[in-house]
């Protein structure tokens, strides 16, 4: 075995060993754990070299700021040929790349890229899974590109649906993976690394254990170079997997794009603190990421509406966005007790971080790694799941994946919606310019919004309302101004707040007629609100 002497080297270096149309997997989740030494060291390489050329780039989560970080150093036309993603809003380059028809584009669900890592490292055919059934992503699905095909200019199917047993299930096809980036807090003498300051882990093991069995090179970007061994028991990637490992310096090795270096992302609770204090203390600690108080607001009111439907003793997941405002309003009405918050990246317990943390939590109970959380996602195991929603349609279908030019991906919206036992969209009623005020316990459209959000026909799919009735979940719409359940006549409003109009305010700023029965009043609570 190669001692790590024989291993460390400079990032430059070690991207001069990628050739050209190999496959490449990084980690990373939004601003967190991404390898953004190796990333511009190999965009520094092609801007300066031409070289490597037409590669393909896998990911699962999100990576990047909307600006030139994460996968955004990969955008140029002739350093990569192929990109899988699960989350492009981020990587906002690599979306306009793929809207001009630069490169072959596909986005699979998050869930399903972070387990196919796993498949590939055991050599199995592929990830065989009902997660993206009824949506774009099910090539017998109408639309323009089915499959999750994302331009003209992508015609390889890689995925198809077979019938097991009598039942329905898609196939994301495996294939080898010949680079690996993956990130790292520190590596022992050994090359075993540890993440002892991040806030999440990812599907680093995945992604090493997927490159190395594919005859691969798997590059390791750490912050700390230790001169004694690491803990077997804490040893998450051993050093037998690692090909090369980059020291890189504190300002490409941050904990998140926001955060240099949080503790409470890696502690369960203070020192100091006890375990029944420890719920108490995350309260008062989140001011550090969220204010602890949300002003009156429209979202302010949806997160409140959203709060009243979570079970007791629920298993938790909440979206990025709009549904990030839940865990605030929970906190400032003590609701915290009363469930656990998790996040598909690995935390469990503790408050979601936002922003460019999201992904990590602060003072979790437990983190484990990502594909392990999707597993149990997958299976059910979700109590109650809030999720953003862009555009509703009369059957309840949502799309928050595409729009016109605009390249948002899935992430994993698919995953959890497809299966999280009770399901809140929330979002507000119209976008672009709505304004709301509070008057009396009424409220009040200040200005209407310029877009339509309950639109008559979406141009993808990515939650399938048919497939949510087959498995009898309970799906609720949550808005500022009126609350909808999912019927298998349709939508059904059921309730409104006081102050609005039904035939102007609701009805008439939709594409279609809902299904209405008895439509109750919002409870007053959430428009008295200090």
């Amino acid at each position: 075995m190669k001692g790590i002497a024989d291993k460390i080297c400079r990032a430059d270096e070690a991207v001069a060993l990628i050739g050209d149309g190999q496959t490449i997997a990084t980690s990373g989740f939004v601003g967190i754990g991404v390898c953004e030494a190796l990333s511009s060291a190999l965009e520094r390489r092609f801007l300066e070299t031409g070289e490597p050329r037409d590669l393909t780039l896998v990911y699962g989560a999100g990576q990047g700021d909307g600006g030139n970080r994460g996968a955004n150093h990969f955008a140029h036309k002739g350093l990569v040929k192929r990109v899988i993603g699960g989350h492009w809003g981020l990587a906002q380059k690599l979306g306009k790349l793929a809207a001009a028809g630069d490169i072959e584009a596909y986005n699979f669900p998050q869930g399903v890229i972070c387990q196919l890592f796993r498949d590939i490292a055991a050599k199995r055919p592929g990830n065989i899974t009902h997660v993206g059934l009824g949506t774009y992503i099910d090539p017998d699905q109408p639309g323009r590109y089915a499959g999750g095909k994302l331009n003209a200019n992508t015609v390889e199917d890689l995925v198809v649906p077979i019938l097991l047993d009598g039942q329905r299930w898609l196939w994301y096809k495996a294939f080898p993976i010949h680079v690996g980036f993956i990130r790292a807090t520190a590596a022992d003498p050994y090359g075993n690394l540890i993440m002892s300051k991040e806030a999440v882990f990812g599907e680093v093991l995945q992604i090493a254990q997927a490159v190395r069995n594919s005859g691969g090179l798997v590059i390791a970007q750490v912050l700390e170079l230790l001169t004694e061994p690491i803990p077997p028991q804490q040893v998450i990637v051993p050093g037998i997997l690692v090909d090369r490992i980059v020291a890189a310096e504190e300002a490409e090795h941050q904990q998140t794009f926001s955060e240099t270096y949080n503790s409470g992302y890696c502690m369960t609770s203070p020192a100091g603190f006890s375990t029944q204090t420890r719920q108490s203390e995350q309260t008062r600690q989140s001011v550090q990421t969220a204010p602890i108080k949300m002003e009156n607001s429209e979202r302010k009111i949806i997160s409140a509406r959203a709060c009243m439907e979570i079970p007791p003793g629920a298993i938790v997941n909440l979206g990025i966005g709009m549904p990030e405002g839940i865990a605030v309003t929970a906190a400032e009405l003590g609701l915290l007790d009363n469930f656990t918050l998790t996040v598909e990246s690995g935390p469990i317990g503790g408050i979601p971080a936002g922003g460019w943390s999201f992904g990590a939590s602060l003072y979790p109970q437990a983190v484990i790694d990502q594909p392990s959380q999707f597993d149990f996602y997958d299976g059910g195991g979700l109590d109650f799941s809030a999720l953003g929603a862009a555009q509703v349609d009369g059957k309840g279908n949502v799309n928050v994946s595409k729009f016109g030019s605009k390249l948002a991906g899935v992430g994993g919206f698919v995953n959890i919606s497809q299966n999280a036992k009770k399901l809140i969209f929330c979002g507000t009623f119209t976008a672009g310019g709505l304004k709301v005020a509070l008057e009396d316990g009424k409220l009040k459209i200040v200005s209407e919004g310029t877009v339509r959000k309950f639109v008559s026909q979406l141009e993808q799919v990515s939650f399938s309302a048919r497939q949510a009735l087959d498995s009898g979940r309970e799906v609720l719409y949550v808005t500022e101004r009126a609350v909808f359940r999912l019927t298998e006549a349709g939508l059904e409003l059921i309730e409104a707040a006081p102050g609005i109009d039904i035939d102007s305010q609701i009805i008439g700023q939709m594409d279609f007629v809902p299904v209405i029965r008895q439509v109750a009043g919002m409870p007053p609570s959430l428009f008295q609100m200090a």
